[in-house]
């Protein structure tokens, strides 16, 4: 039986391998599907980015609540002392989602939808 750790090494080399061997195989394009590909990888790193982001910080503001939580059932005279320091946290960990956001909006506003409507016609 392969452990959790052998498992997501496994997932994460055949997700990597899956999605650089379309490259490795690719033909020579024209200059147009260079502009698609160049703007597509943009697209997918942004989604990919807040995706992450969004994900990570779910994770890390689920884990601190439930610390927080675990201490005031635990301790209930405790709860005006773990209140301040849980929000400044949470606060902490949504402002690294809305940096990844901007960056997300910043990629996204780089790709040139001209060009693209352009590079389709042919003119």
């Amino acid at each position: 039986m392969l452990s959790k750790n052998q498992v997501i090494a496994f997932v994460s080399t055949f997700a990597v391998i899956a999605l650089t061997s379309s490259t490795a195989f690719a033909q020579d394009a024209a200059a147009s599907a260079n502009i698609y590909s160049m703007f597509s990888m943009m697209a997918i790193a942004a989604g990919f980015g807040i995706g992450l982001a969004a994900f990570g910080g779910a994770l890390a503001q689920a884990k601190a609540a439930a610390a927080a939580l675990e201490g005031i059932a635990r301790n209930p005279g405790a709860a005006d002392k773990l209140f301040t320091p849980l929000i400044l946290g949470l606060a902490l960990i949504e402002s690294l989602v809305i940096y990844a956001f901007v960056i997300t909006i910043l990629i996204t506003l780089q790709i040139d939808a001209s060009g693209l409507l352009t590079a389709a016609v042919g003119g």
